[in-house]
């Protein structure tokens, strides 16, 4: 059985100039999801590639209710901060939702 089927995946993307730590990632987005009523958790994934490194925060969530809980009503468009023009190459930064539909639980 599929303890997560009810569950909605927001996946944020982020591509930056080479930055070893994500702890600028933990300690603004990152930390407010697991502060947001309906999360379900969250992972972060890193990838350098040359001179820039690729962020990819995957947070499951019980409703697209909740992911407005967090994103505010425009679920479609990235949750910026502040600081994020400093690291953000070219302002890029996508957001995109799936369905939970699968798991694998070992």
């Amino acid at each position: 059985m599929c303890r997560s089927r009810s569950s909605v995946a927001h996946i944020e993307t982020f591509i930056m100039g080479l930055m070893r730590d994500a702890e600028y990632i933990r300690e603004t987005g990152f930390a407010e999801y697991g502060q947001t009523p309906g999360n379900r958790g969250a992972w972060m994934l890193r990838r350098d590639e040359g001179e820039r490194t690729e962020f990819i925060t995957l947070s499951l969530w019980e409703s697209e209710d909740a992911i407005r809980s967090f994103a505010g009503d425009d679920i479609e468009a990235a949750v910026l901060y502040p600081e994020d023009a400093r690291y953000l190459i070219g302002g890029e930064s996508a957001v995109a939702h799936y369905e939970v539909v699968g798991e694998v639980v070992p």
